[in-house]
């Protein structure tokens, strides 16, 4: 048995230059962070006994013969990449909710990608674990999806991420001092708004027609390194703040799906009650809110967006871990008078989970 961990994300800016539709002629670049939220994915090989071959349990439970059975896309990508041969069951858990901006698909693939690997006694590098996610998603899947969210989920930490012409993924952690890293964690809230939404079905109301968004793009990524400079530099860090509003409102231009009525007036709120700045994660239309505070007004913008669900975190810097390991605990040993039963609930999980 084997369980991966793999963080959740916050992109700051320069979303949507990792789409390989603009990079691959453009190039890319982003600001982006992870979080202490994570994708758990435990698998074991499946015993002999059943009827099926493959067990799946995340929001509803699979029991399928094949592989093309299975409905899940990720676990059928993942398998079909792999070539995947054995019984295999699999226990999905995570901490925040899915279709919600916070690269959720794309650490599910890392972390179920992660664990099949080691489960084969293999360890690929982040780097390595980043490309062939990305190939997975982008190629075997055919989904609309950009790049950030397999290299962050793999990487960890608060990165420069570039997106080179010829397909080259560079990850440039920020090398800030403690202090500066936490006051900027300090400023930080994260909320959910409640509404659930597909990204690839958001993100391909603007990435057909992407180049026409160039205007848009160049100044997101000219945002990165205005972000960086906010960072490094001695200045108040409330400019961070402010330049997140600004990138909200360009992101807010790329098409009408990416904002909504009550995004825009939770937003509003927001405003008024003292952030300075924030954007809807992700490809937009819904999912979560990262807003940009000052502490000292974090109770009042608490207090005024009370209906919707306050989610405090802190920046994680490990990315993609095996977690667990017991390459004892195969079918054969683990119920022996009846045959291996389902995993109990992740007992193994919980015990390791902050």
């Amino acid at each position: 048995m084997i369980i991966s961990r793999t963080p959740f994300r916050i992109s700051f800016f320069g979303g949507g230059t990792d789409y390989p539709a603009w990079y691959r002629n453009h190039g890319g670049s982003v600001l982006v962070s992870t979080i202490d939220k994570y994708c758990y994915l435990a698998c074991r090989y499946y015993p002999p006994f059943f009827d099926h071959r493959f067990r799946i349990a995340y929001i509803k439970s699979e029991n399928c013969r094949t592989i093309d059975e299975i409905s899940h896309p990720a676990v059928r990508g993942v398998l079909r990449y792999l070539n995947w041969d054995r019984g295999l069951e699999i226990h999905h858990v995570g901490d925040l909710p899915a279709r919600g901006g916070m690269g959720s698909s794309s650490s599910f693939t890392v972390g179920l990608l992660h664990a099949l690997y080691g489960l084969r006694g293999k360890m690929l590098s982040k780097q390595q674990l980043t490309l062939e996610s990305v190939y997975i998603e982008q190629e075997v899947l055919q989904e609309t999806v950009g790049s950030q969210d397999q290299t962050a989920a793999a990487h960890g930490g608060l990165n420069h991420v570039i997106f080179s012409p010829n397909g080259e993924i560079t990850v440039r952690p920020l090398t800030l001092s403690v202090d500066r890293l936490r006051q900027l964690e300090a400023h930080l809230m994260l909320f959910y708004t409640g509404i659930k939404r597909t990204a690839s079905d958001v993100a391909q109301s603007y990435v057909q027609n992407i180049d026409e968004k160039k205007q848009h793009l160049a100044a997101l990524t000219e945002m990165v390194s205005e972000g960086m400079a906010i960072l490094y530099g001695d200045q108040d860090i409330t400019q961070f703040g402010q330049l997140l509003d600004r990138a909200w409102q360009v992101k807010r231009a790329f098409s009408a799906k990416i904002s909504n009525s009550q995004v825009d007036e939770m937003y509003k709120q927001a405003i008024a009650a003292g952030a300075l700045g924030g954007k809807i994660l992700g490809a937009g239309g819904g999912g979560f809110m990262v807003l940009f505070v000052p502490p000292s007004l974090q109770n009042q913008v608490r207090e005024r967006l009370s209906q919707f669900i306050h989610v405090p975190f802190k920046f994680e810097f490990s990315g993609s871990q095996i977690v667990f390991y017991d390459p004892e605990q195969d079918f054969s040993v683990l119920d022996r008078e009846h045959g291996a039963q389902p995993m109990r609930e992740f007992q193994e999980l919980e015990s390791i989970r902050p």
